[in-house]
């Protein structure tokens, strides 16, 4: 259980209970704790583990021993399997856990099998290959959605495991187990929000009750509270996608359409990228239109050009820009319209191109409790043209879409969004 970090909705799990119970044997699960996750830090360590707390003590409750080693994932189960008669995995999109994965498979000698349970649709089935956009994706994921917005029925184990004699890293107190980590410790856990299935559920069912009805209207502004907060869970895969669709749907609230575009189209729309392309965390993961387009402006002159540590800090000229970093470093979250916005201008304000995507990924994956997943990779390759149409060329940007901020202002009371933000720094000084 490395990517589907929960005992509820989860696919693999439950296949994995089926056949324990099948072969009549106890089902152990591992989880693998490696300090060496890129880019990883103390705020998604400190997040993850509050969830896994929780699973241990779920999967405890239906008799079921979790093993938590504090080794590479690869290298535990590899060594764990010398004593299994199956393997079952979860699956992960990224090029490292994919590595993980295919090298297990190449090594251990008990029979491995991959069980997709982190989006609705798994993405061999909605497409076989990269998709353009959500327009040439969205017909396909509509096509066989319905045979997937199924619940998943919960089996219980016919042999338990807790008797089952193996060690495991305790998760128990989570800053305790924080400090036998050796991570990068300068980005701190964040206050507003916590690990877990029982936290996720919780934010659901506020989303449900007082903001899915606004959604559709709302969504898009930055200065009212309208979001679900999913994405951290639906990253650690504490939530499944799943149950927040079907708990949707069951609603009478005028927005589930538009939030269930965001939740399976455009999110299986990310996966479908980090699958399928190999440079998803790359400017050589663009359209060719997009990426042709950005070199011929290339040495275009840039009206203003900030340097990482500028950028980091919020120290540019555009109230609007530094609200919406200051935001992410405080919160570990971005709202979605100021995440766009803010990508954007990092191409306008950095030297090249190439220089801009670094920054914005470093920026995006260090701080975001949802960073380094393949929403995050998705969301900064559309600031450079991914997934989206070439438009009138103007300087720097060339075809690519641009925002400014005008367009805030016209749309939004964004000056409130730089007064909440501002009072969100002010309480974190005092604290």
């Amino acid at each position: 259980m490395q990517a589907s970090q929960r005992a509820e909705c989860n696919h693999a799990l439950e296949y994995a209970i089926a056949k324990a119970n099948e072969l009549e044997k106890p089902l152990v699960v591992f989880f693998g704790i490696t300090d060496l996750f890129p880019e990883a830090n103390e705020r998604h360590y400190h997040f993850m583990l509050e969830g896994l707390q929780e699973v241990e003590a779920s999967l405890r409750q239906r008799g079921i021993r979790m093993i938590i080693w504090h080794k590479s994932p690869k290298l535990g189960i590899i060594e764990l399997s010398n004593d299994a008669i199956l393997v079952v995995t979860d699956r992960g999109y990224l090029g490292i856990q994919r590595d993980w994965r295919s090298q297990v498979a190449e090594q251990i000698e008990a029979r491995l099998i991959q069980i997709e349970s982190d989006v609705v649709v798994p993405v061999q089935v909605t497409s076989p290959k990269e998709e353009y956009s959500a327009a040439t994706l969205r017909p396909k994921l509509r096509k066989v959605l319905r045979r997937f917005l199924v619940p998943l029925k919960e089996n219980r184990p016919t042999r338990g495991s807790l008797s089952l004699g193996f060690e495991s890293f305790d998760v128990t107190d989570v800053k305790k187990a924080l400090s036998n980590l050796d991570i990068d410790r300068t980005i701190k856990p964040v206050t507003w929000l916590h690990g877990g299935l029982r936290e996720a559920k919780r934010h659901l069912n506020i989303f449900l009750k007082h903001r899915l009805n606004h959604y559709q209207k709302l969504k898009n502004d930055p200065t009212v509270d309208m979001l679900s907060n999913m994405s951290p869970y639906l990253h650690f895969g504490q939530i499944s996608p799943l149950h927040i669709a079907l708990q949707v749907l069951s609603s009478n609230s005028l927005g589930k359409q538009a939030y269930l575009e965001e939740l399976i189209i455009r999110r299986e729309l990310s996966i479908n990228f980090a699958y399928y392309n190999q440079n998803y965390d790359s400017p050589k993961g663009l359209p060719k239109w997009a990426e042709e387009t950005l070199t011929k402006h290339e040495k275009d002159k840039r009206e203003y050009v900030y340097t990482l540590d500028e950028l980091e800090h919020g120290k540019t000229h555009d109230p609007y820009w530094n609200a919406a970093q200051l935001q992410m470093v405080i919160t570990g979250k971005m709202h979605g319209y100021m995440r766009m916005y803010w990508g954007k201008k990092i191409l306008e304000w950095s030297e090249t191109p190439e220089d801009a995507y670094e920054k914005a990924l470093f920026l995006n994956n260090k701080y975001e409790l949802d960073g380094r997943d393949p929403n995050g990779f998705a969301g900064i390759a559309w600031c450079f043209g991914k997934h989206d149409r070439p438009w009138p060329e103007r300087l720097v940007f060339g075809k690519v879409r641009y925002m400014n901020a005008n367009g805030l202002r016209r749309k939004f009371h964004i000056d409130d969004y730089v007064k909440n933000v501002g009072d969100l720094v002010a309480r974190s000084r005092d604290q």
